[in-house]
């Protein structure tokens, strides 16, 4: 068994888990995107408080590696790599859209579907502004079935794979393009988030695996470099 603090910072919510091995001791989150920097060290304390672990007991920290917020994830990973740093734990980077499949296979949602095609494939989204999503398929044991892709989304998006397969689609990124794509093997999901306690499987496989990160030169996963815009209103005219 190992004793890993799991961070997710990716979305709007910030959320924090423990987990001994593949069981989940406990989670706490606060969904707010402008507090993720005054609170997830908070939490991190708050959970620790109440489950009565010292933070010297841990034998890993994961954090949820993205893609998602530019802004999240590097307040996820600074505070995960001071910590992995300052007291010598392993750091287990998870990618967040595969976090985000294990979350729905153990959840409410998956359990609604009628699983009479065995051809079915769980497509997370995660919001990356306008009609661009972040999205990956895997299969129901959250293995990847595709790679990650930044994609703009329109009425003929998956038009060939839905002609064989059926699909979920769920996460923020999912829930703004429900509207286009109009298929009957196109199922969505509505409210589903990124979580810590999804992280909690995987990371433990990473660990047995021993695939750790390096504290001093690991880097989230943008999947796409991050554009800086100035305001209409603050444009200077010559």
């Amino acid at each position: 068994m190992a004793l890993i603090l799991s961070i997710e910072t990716s979305e709007k919510t910030c959320s924090v888990a423990l987990g001994n091995g593949y069981e989940l001791i406990g989670t706490l989150e606060i969904s707010d995107e402008k507090s993720h920097a005054s609170m997830l060290t908070v939490l991190i304390e708050k959970l620790l408080r109440e489950k009565d672990i010292e933070i010297n007991k841990l034998d890993a920290i994961a954090i949820s590696k993205g893609p998602g917020s530019y802004t999240g994830l590097r307040i996820g990973v600074s505070c995960a790599k001071g910590i992995s740093y300052a007291l010598g734990l392993q750091l287990i980077a998870v990618n967040t859209l595969q976090s985000l499949a294990q979350g729905f296979i153990q959840s409410r949602y998956l359990r609604k579907i009628k699983l009479e095609n065995n051809n079915l494939l769980l497509c997370p989204m995660i919001d990356a502004r306008r009609m661009e999503v972040y999205r990956a398929f895997f299969n129901l044991n959250a293995e990847s079935a595709s790679e990650i892709e930044a994609e703009i989304i329109n009425e003929n998006s998956f038009e060939e794979i839905l002609l064989s397969d059926i699909i979920v689609f769920f996460g923020s990124g999912a829930e703004k393009c429900k509207h286009l794509i109009q298929h009957p093997n196109a199922i969505f999901a509505d409210g589903f988030r990124p979580n810590a306690s999804y992280m909690v499987s995987i990371a433990y496989d990473i660990y047995l695996q021993k695939k750790f990160e390096s504290p001093a030169y690991f880097e989230p996963f943008y999947l796409k470099d991050f554009i800086t815009t100035v305001p209409k209103h603050k444009t200077l005219t010559l």
